[in-house]
């Protein structure tokens, strides 16, 4: 179960993600296969169990050297075209400069690795050497479903929602909520929401979101301050989400978030927080 303040604030999401995808792309010079690798770290983070994601002490540095080691892999991967893998050049030969980076890349990793706690690095070897399909491992770790198999309603509304507030008052509640974000007003926050309003974040398993809903009202507005609190890379504005006036999160001029509110009578019964990048590129194309 999510606690509220196991929120990670937006930027750091941000820039953890950015931070590894620039050093997959360093290492292999190209951005699709970068993402590819970002996209297999995400996927092993959420394939440990939550109590060993609750033991990692530094996320950051476990992304870190998973990713390096995903890296490395594909570096030694035979030469396409010749079935014979990068090895050590011949004598006077000019070594490979794949070869040199993955020299120079296992340095950094080392060091990475050096980082961790036991603890931690035991998660990162098995990972590495253990490979199981999803749903053994849900059998195994008795995880909850992952960000992408989750329920459509944990991507943003559904199709046909209810009707619960005109126009008017979804302007002035998406309003409120601005109001209460930029004074860091969580009490205002939480009486915006009914006392068992939900909220659902979508991370698509490519950030390190909340996995599971919060419920309650105080325990939303404390996830919320955790995940928005103030930066002055940040802005929230309303914007039109699905129809219905909602909450976009800027970081910069990249939109980072978008929330949509469920409203029920002058109470928010039901919040969707997107972070999924993917889902936000459409979003993005048009910054």
């Amino acid at each position: 179960m999510n606690h509220p303040d196991d929120a990670v604030p937006i930027v750091e999401l941000l820039d953890e993600r950015r931070h590894l995808l620039d050093m997959a792309h360093r290492m292999l010079g190209d951005s699709s296969e970068a993402e590819s690798v970002i996209d297999e770290t995400y996927r092993r983070w959420y394939g440990l169990s939550g109590p060993a994601r609750a033991a990692i002490a530094e996320p950051g540095a476990w992304l870190a050297a998973v990713a390096g080691g995903i890296c490395i892999s594909r570096l030694a991967r035979p030469i396409w075209g010749t079935g014979m893998a990068v090895g050590p050049p011949a004598h006077g030969a000019r070594a490979d400069p794949h070869e040199e980076l993955g020299r120079e890349v296992g340095s950094v990793l080392r060091g990475a690795l050096h980082s961790l706690s036991r603890a931690e690095r035991t998660a990162f070897m098995l990972n590495e050497v253990i490979e199981r399909t999803a749903r053994a491992v849900d059998d195994i770790m008795g995880q909850p479903e992952r960000p992408e198999q989750a329920h459509p309603a944990a991507g943003g509304p559904p199709v046909r929602r209810a009707q619960s507030s005109a126009a008017r008052e979804e302007d002035a509640m998406a309003h409120a909520f601005r109001r209460a974000w930029a004074t860091e007003d969580e009490a205002l926050l939480a009486y915006l929401l009914t006392a068992d309003a939900t909220a659902s974040f979508d991370g698509g398993g490519k950030v390190r979101a909340l996995v599971t809903p919060v419920h309650g009202a105080r325990q939303i507005a404390r996830s919320l301050m955790m995940l928005l609190p103030p930066d002055p890379r940040t802005s929230l504005q309303t914007r039109k989400v699905n129809g219905r006036t909602g909450l976009v999160v800027y970081f910069g001029r990249k939109v980072a978030a978008v929330i949509s509110l469920d409203i029920a009578g002058r109470r928010v019964r039901r919040i969707w927080v997107v972070l999924n990048p993917d889902k936000l590129r459409s979003w993005n194309d048009h910054v």
